[in-house]
């Protein structure tokens, strides 16, 4: 586990683990848009959230059809039998080349948003995009914590549950770079 400071009131923490088992305020979801499950790290939340998180994210409404959850946005669920309160449901972007960038930018933003609207303080997420939707690691370390840095609004700390070593050493080198450690 290795701790930086984003600012002078948040953390940044990161660590290889498993998100379901974190006790934060909520837990982010990399999703699909259709919200209802799938493979990867969206499989373990369901899964860990018992069928509550299905029931719940089939209530959200579609804004079109088989799309509850656009690429880039976010959605809040209660976390069910997790430790963590609150499911935070974002797209990221299939990557298609440097376009896909704001798309991954608007995701962790979003989700960041929608922590701050529900007064949250800690927030544990995954590496959106860097399974099999194919986002290369060092490039989406970048923009994922310039992301937080400048979004972290009144968070106390986020984390991030890396999987694998790959992973683990992508984050790490970028937060050296970017955050005081």
């Amino acid at each position: 586990m290795k701790t930086f400071a984003i600012n002078e009131r948040t953390e940044l923490v990161l660590a290889q683990g498993d998100i379901t088992r974190l006790d934060v305020d909520a837990i982010v979801n990399a999703a699909n848009e259709r919200m209802l499950g799938g493979g990867g790290v969206d499989g373990a939340i369901h899964r860990a959230a018992g069928p509550e998180l299905r029931q719940a994210c089939e209530q959200v409404a579609e804004v079109r059809p088989g799309v509850r959850c656009p690429t880039g946005e976010a959605r809040i669920t209660p976390g069910f039998d997790l430790p963590a309160r609150w499911v935070i449901h974002t797209v990221g972007p299939v990557y298609q080349g440097p376009q896909s960038a704001p798309l991954l930018q608007s995701a962790y933003r979003s989700s960041l948003a929608l922590a701050s609207d529900h007064d949250l303080s800690t927030v544990a997420f995954p590496a959106i995009s860097c399974g099999v939707f194919g986002y290369p690691l060092d490039a989406a370390a970048t923009i994922t914590l310039e992301t937080c840095r400048d979004h972290a609004g009144k968070l106390s700390r986020i984390q991030f549950a890396l999987f694998g070593d790959d992973t683990w050493q992508a984050f790490t080198a970028a937060a050296s770079r970017l955050l005081p450690s």
